[in-house]
């Protein structure tokens, strides 16, 4: 099953803290995004996952470049997508607190 999706990260920033989602492009084309929540939510398509994401003042991480994250008060650095072995480790990592500069 996961071999067949493709995972995009995506965060939202307030403060020093970044809220994760991980939106995940199943080999049939429909999409689902795992929230800060532990919830995984279907999309019938990418695009309408994308759309939601940015609708939610999320940004793709790969998009982040220094200037954008100095923008959000963090170093490039700092901001690396969590990781666990499965869904229910991974969420408690979806959200990060940054102690202040």
């Amino acid at each position: 099953m996961h071999d067949a999706a493709r995972d995009e990260w995506w965060l939202a920033t307030i403060g020093r803290t970044v809220v994760w989602a991980r939106l995940r492009v199943r080999e049939a084309g429909t999409a689902e995004v795992f929230d800060s929540d532990g919830a995984t939510l279907p999309f019938d398509s990418e695009d309408s996952a994308r759309a939601a994401l940015l609708d939610a003042e999320f940004v793709a991480f790969e998009g982040v470049d220094a200037e954008d994250a100095e923008v959000r008060g963090f170093v490039l650095d700092e901001l690396h997508p969590p990781q666990a072995g499965d869904d229910d480790a991974l969420r408690p990592r979806m959200v990060q607190q940054f102690p202040p500069h």
